[in-house]
């Protein structure tokens, strides 16, 4: 079985659905022009507004094109603080030379 999302977690993806949303009726582009801009079907763009965890990143991203927004998936995970942070622990200290 799957692992299911956290609470949060899920509230996060709806956010982004929610955001997505937000920018297509900005550009006064109704779902069905959405769907044949994009190749996918409504279903699949009603799902993604509404933060589907379900729904293929590649159509997510298919919708950032039409939406002019594709740029925005550079964003995810840049500023990797924890992964920054569990490198620098396995770096090694520096240990002085011994004395001959």
């Amino acid at each position: 079985m799957k692992p299911q999302l956290l609470p949060r977690q899920t509230r996060m993806l709806a956010e982004v659905g929610n955001q997505i949303k937000l920018a297509r009726l900005r550009r006064n582009i109704t779902s069905v022009e959405m769907a044949q801009r994009t190749s996918l079907g409504r279903n699949t763009i009603v799902r993604i507004e509404a933060g589907d965890e379900r729904v293929a990143m590649g159509s997510y991203f298919r919708v950032l094109i039409a939406l002019g927004l594709d740029r925005d998936i550079l964003l995810l995970a840049k500023d990797d603080e924890l992964g920054r942070q569990l490198q620098d622990a396995n770096l090694l200290t520096r240990r002085r030379a011994s004395s001959k």
